[in-house]
């Protein structure tokens, strides 16, 4: 049985997970993953930490809205849901012996959570389990009808509001929420009672990873559905041979539910991520769409998951080995990333003309200072005047890193294109052994330094059980 959790604000850090693991675990490293995106869906490793002989490990990382995570020891995996400043203490308990642990597959685990708080996040969802279990787990093995699933999820749906009326947790509202819709769109109740009830007219919650499961049961196969029922353009030349944006959003806008433009665009992302590898479509016409995406949109949203697909085509996602790239240094000579062997990098393009990216250079040279020679920083900058990426130099002479230039004429790829980078702002973190760790990496206002913490930055530790 799973236990309630403790959770306590923590200003030094962000997240903190301490726990308890049995000591079969010993020895073993213990990973954890969030999801890039509730669209691609790609795991990254934010964290690692290794369980100790008497089964104590600790990790902290940075999150800056409340998610599940997902914690990993060779194929045995938990999910815990974590929010920003909170420290919780964990236990995880001893593999249960009639799974067969060999095989690849990922196995389960029920993690315990040490508190007795009722109205934190996790004991909610455990609590709205408990009774998703007992409405929905069929006694003697008996078949439950469509209609009887109708019924009983509206049931669900009446003791939630009642039971969690005055649970002032605006993530589990829609947590239990989108469960339920998730249950009705697992039986097909129909895409007027699904999309009307739950998303029409309502904001799209990029965040909150029930809401996005549902959209994405609601829209997976969507376009294809509306190209088989539309005369006219087709949706295949319109990807294939037109490789056309405007002319995918004129061909949705005729959709009785696609008429907002946020809600239009983030169903094209998604068919158009599901539709990469499907042999019918051409995946430079769905590249040169979503790059188009990438740079039109107005949504922050958007703009990051259409980032993340662009690095995953162009094969540009966590482990895959870092390209190397040439640029200008300070002193007119080309450089290259290549020279830095067996250093971890912290690779970011920047433009003067981008105050956003400008921003955080004083934040690079704060993280120099601390890490010291444990880490390689590595700026380009991407403007289009060498002139004005000289007088920055000139202007900013504390910044003692390697900060280079894009553009030389002896330079046949630039480092912009080596990154496939749109825009003028990107960060990669990269390993001693040359591969992509984090691609994209968080910026230094958006947690780096979390993740450079556990990396070079020993735990405390204590033996106090849970919490420690």
């Amino acid at each position: 049985m799973i236990a309630l959790s403790i959770s306590v604000h923590f200003f030094s850090q962000n997240v903190t997970i301490k726990g308890k693991a049995h000591t079969s675990y010993k020895g073993k490293l213990i990973q954890l993953f969030t999801l890039t995106d509730f669209i691609t869906n790609i795991k990254q490793k934010e964290a690692q930490d290794t369980i100790e002989n008497d089964g104590f490990f600790e990790i902290t990382f940075h999150t800056a809205y409340t998610q599940p995570v997902f914690l990993k020891i060779d194929n045995v995996t938990a999910k815990l849901y974590v929010q920003p400043d909170f420290v919780y203490g964990i236990t995880i308990p001893e593999l249960d012996p009639g799974f067969d642990y060999k095989n690849d597959a990922e196995l389960p685990v029920n993690i315990g959570i040490v508190g007795n708080d009722s109205t934190e996040l996790n004991a909610l969802t455990f609590d709205y389990q408990n009774l998703f279990n007992n409405l929905f787990t069929s006694k003697n093995s008996r078949f439950i009808s469509r209609a009887a699933m109708f019924k009983r999820a509206d049931s669900l749906k009446k003791i939630c509001t009642n039971r969690y009326a005055k649970i002032d947790n605006a993530y589990f509202k829609s947590y239990y929420e989108y469960s339920i819709a998730s249950i009705n769109a697992s039986v097909s109740r129909g895409e007027n009672y699904l999309i009307n009830g739950y998303i029409a007219g309502k904001p799209i919650q990029y965040t909150q990873y029930e809401y996005m499961q549902f959209f994405n049961s609601c829209f997976t196969g969507y376009l294809n559905t509306l190209a088989s029922s539309t005369k006219g353009q087709s949706l295949y030349s319109i990807i294939n041979t037109k490789a056309s944006y405007d002319l995918l959003t004129d061909f949705l806008n005729k959709d009785k539910f696609l008429k907002n433009d946020s809600l239009r665009e983030i169903v094209i992302i998604k068919n158009l991520w599901d539709f990469y590898y499907n042999a019918e479509f051409n995946p430079d016409g769905i590249e040169a769409i979503i790059s188009t995406i990438n740079q039109k949109t107005q949504i922050q949203a958007h703009k990051k998951i259409t980032g993340t697909m662009l690095l995953y085509f162009n094969k540009m996602q966590p482990g895959s080995p870092a390209p190397n790239l040439q640029a200008r240094n300070k002193t007119g000579t080309i450089s290259e990333l290549g020279a830095f062997k067996n250093k971890w990098l912290y690779l970011n393009f920047f433009s003067t003309k981008n105050s956003e990216s400008v921003k955080e250079m004083p934040k690079i040279a704060a993280l120099k200072k601390k890490l010291g020679d444990k880490i390689v920083f590595v700026s380009i900058c991407l403007d289009d005047s060498l002139k004005t990426y000289i007088t920055y130099l000139k202007t900013n002479p504390k910044f003692d890193w390697n900060i280079w230039y894009n553009y030389d004429k002896s330079i046949i790829k630039t480092a912009k294109e080596n990154y496939f980078v749109i825009g003028t702002q990107a960060y990669f973190l990269i390993n001693n052994f040359g591969y992509l760790a984090q691609s994209p990496a968080p910026s230094p206002s958006n947690g780096i330094e979390f993740k450079l913490n556990s990396l070079f930055k020993p735990n405390r530790r204590n033996t106090k059980t849970g919490t420690r």
